[in-house]
């Protein structure tokens, strides 16, 4: 007896040690997206465009890794640095395959904000260059990165603690139009901070609530102090940009490499600026010494992270909330998943490692991402190969940038700001769609130009909560007693052969971005489990099973799909009369379901639908105009589907009888 008690227990401890084992790998799984996606890499397929991916984002990477160090107010060098590490630790922790992350303004930005406000200007006469093993730099320069390593390893670490308070579930309050705004708005902040390189001119730094205007009033009052041979210098950099990216944009499709015009531009832009003396001939400005080479690892300075608390929480936020959104683009466009709290710790990591190597706050940009969407970046490898460039960069090539001239490093940010900046026409899309949006959008983005990118962040949020839980108070929703009315009245008057192609679904609460997502999954959930049915069912149970009245109260099923015939094509109705409102993110998702069920093999009807519903369902969504979709109830929709299976049943007659 006692032999057999040890023998079940070992039975059951080697079961348990084998179930710890399997959860232990499911977790590093998740956590380590890289143990996921590199056994399973397809060296003959993806290879070669990750390489061409990675050498084209190594040219964006070292040229906005200067200009956005330089808008970090510190050295140019260190820009390389915050476009080597981070890159690496998303590849290992990230989700997103077409996330490039690296420096980015926004939070270039907002580091600055620390940066000028704790080292002064001032105390750059107290302190002399020195050679020592932390490149030679001076200690005013040391200082400075020191403050913006501490901003970024404090924004980590609020990341880090954000993914364990498994906080990435409230990521649905950044909507797409407070995201949008807030770039727009900050954008606008990048672009004016800029303009003292492109006009050559020394502008004090100036912030606080109002400073865009100041800056501006500034320029306008000292308009003389121009320098004419850096404004043409700007605005030639600017048009070849725009035109040739405009020419790689329309011949992408017969071109398979695109002209790194930003690389040619820069080294264009050195060479003339050398043989011509520009710096002392024109006193154009240049970005001067290139340190070769990585120094050793150093903690940030811990004393000053009280002082850069609020700069750290609008890193945090900023760069998070633009990087997650482009992750959530990329999988959508490619067809997988993104965890948003994987998403806190890839970032977070990336920042708080990377600021022992001197790098400054990090987040994914725009423009680097869509670049790897037009090169055809397969993996996340297309961001390791830019790593490689970019490291010879730092060892080789960073001191032959000394005569590179700072109103083309500015031309150079201010072009890549390109995609944010044409979001103002969004609003075209918001005041077709949902006229709330769009005075959140502009709201917003008022909000931010006034004051930060991440006082505009936390208004948009805030004004959102607000107008929803203003709107859901005032919501409806249908009863479903009127609902078994219906089912009833279709029973009588349509034979059950019809009624077997006809599921009704009733929707039953509003449409916005708080339950889209959840409407999405349940329907498509729907969809899957009727087409995977193929149990046999009498004629009796057909007809009660068939005729689908589901109430989505929040996106929340109350009963299980019907069985349907497997041959046999599917139609959907979709009974808006409890849709009482609706926001541009209820209204993509639903044109979305319509393309998904189309490309299933489902033909979707919509009934109840009132006039602003369909106005905006025709601007959002590639509807089908040869075909009816809308119809003013749900009689009218089955009649539509019951008169077209007899015009099919017919022309398939008269084809059997030719």
């Amino acid at each position: 007896m006692t032999g057999a008690k040890r023998k079940k227990k070992s039975v059951l401890w080697s079961k348990r040690n084998i179930l710890r084992c399997e959860d232990f790998k499911q977790w590093g799984r998740r956590r380590l997206p890289i143990l996921e996606w590199a056994p399973r890499y397809h060296l003959r397929e993806n290879l070669l465009p990750d390489t061409v991916s990675g050498m084209m984002l190594a040219i964006q990477q070292v040229t906005q890794g200067l200009a956005f160090a330089i808008l970090s107010s510190v050295h140019p060098v260190f820009g390389l640095y915050g476009s080597f590490f981070p890159a690496i630790i998303y590849a290992v922790f990230g989700m997103g395959r077409h996330v490039a992350t690296g420096t980015f303004a926004l939070t270039s930005l907002i580091s600055a904000n620390a940066v000028e406000r704790l080292v002064p200007a001032s105390s750059q006469n107290l302190t002399t260059p020195r050679n020592t093993s932390l490149l030679g730099l001076s200690d005013f320069e040391m200082e400075k990165i020191g403050i913006a390593a501490s901003v970024s390893f404090l924004g980590g670490v609020i990341q880090v603690a954000m993914c364990v308070l498994q906080l990435g579930s409230t990521t649905f309050l950044l909507t797409e139009p407070v995201i949008s705004a807030m770039t727009t708005g900050a954008a606008t902040h990048v672009v004016t901070s800029q303009v003292k390189y492109l006009l050559g001119m020394k502008i004090p730094y100036i912030s606080g609530p109002l400073g865009l205007f100041y800056i501006y009033t500034y320029v306008f009052a000292n308009i003389k102090a121009v320098r004419l041979e850096a404004l043409l210098l700007s605005l030639l950099s600017i048009v070849v940009l725009v035109m040739v990216k405009e020419l790689n944009e329309q011949f992408k499709k017969k071109i398979k490499v695109v002209l790194p015009v930003d690389l040619v531009l820069v080294i264009a832009a050195s060479l003339a600026c050398y043989y011509t003396n520009m710096e002392n001939t024109y006193g154009l400005e240049v970005v001067g010494h290139i340190p070769k080479g990585i120094p050793s690892p150093k903690a940030p300075p811990m004393s000053v992270l009280s002082a850069v608390i609020t700069e750290a929480f609008g890193v945090a936020l900023v760069g998070y909330a633009a990087s997650l959104a482009l992750a959530q683009g990329s999988a959508k466009k490619f067809k997988y998943s993104v965890d948003d709290n994987q998403e806190f710790l890839a970032h977070g990591l990336s920042n708080v490692i990377s600021s022992f190597f001197f790098c400054i706050p990090s987040a994914a940009a725009m423009g680097r991402t869509t670049g790897l969407y037009s090169t055809g970046a397969k993996t996340q490898v297309a961001c390791l190969i830019s790593c490689i460039f970019v490291l010879i960069v730092i060892y080789t090539i960073g001191p032959l940038l000394y005569w590179l001239p700072m109103c083309v490093l500015a031309s150079i940010i201010v072009v890549g700001l390109k995609g944010m900046l044409i979001q103002f026409r969004d609003l075209k899309k918001y005041w077709n769609v949902d006229k709330i949006d769009w005075g959140i959008w502009i709201s917003t983005y008022v909000f931010t130009i006034c004051f930060a990118a991440n006082v505009g962040l936390l208004f948009g949020v805030v004004c959102t909560i607000v107008i929803v839980i203003g709107r859901f108070s005032r919501a409806r929703t249908l009863s479903i007693e009127n609902m078994k009315e219906m089912e009833f009245k279709v029973k009588t008057e349509m034979d059950s052969e019809t009624l077997q192609q006809i599921k009704i679904i009733s929707i039953n609460s509003p449409l916005v971005f708080l339950n889209a997502k959840k409407f999405h999954t349940d329907l498509i959930n729907i969809i899957q489990k009727e087409n995977a049915s193929n149990q046999p069912l009498d004629d009796t149970s057909k007809c009660e099973q068939n005729t689908l009245l589901t109430s989505l109260s929040n996106g929340n099923c109350n009963e299980e799909a019907p069985q349907s015939c497997p041959n046999e094509k599917c139609s959907l109705i979709l009974d808006c009369s409890g849709l009482t409102f609706f926001d541009s993110s209820g209204v993509s998702m639903l044109a979305e379901v319509y393309m998904n069920c189309e490309s299933r093999s489902v033909e979707v009807s919509l009934a109840h639908c009132t006039a602003s519903l369909i106005k905006a369902m025709k601007y959002c969504g590639n509807l089908d105009s040869a075909k009816p979709i809308f119809f003013k109830s749900v009689s009218a929709a089955i009649s539509n589907i019951h008169s077209n299976k007899f015009q099919n049943l017919s022309s398939l007659g008269d084809q059997s009888e030719v």
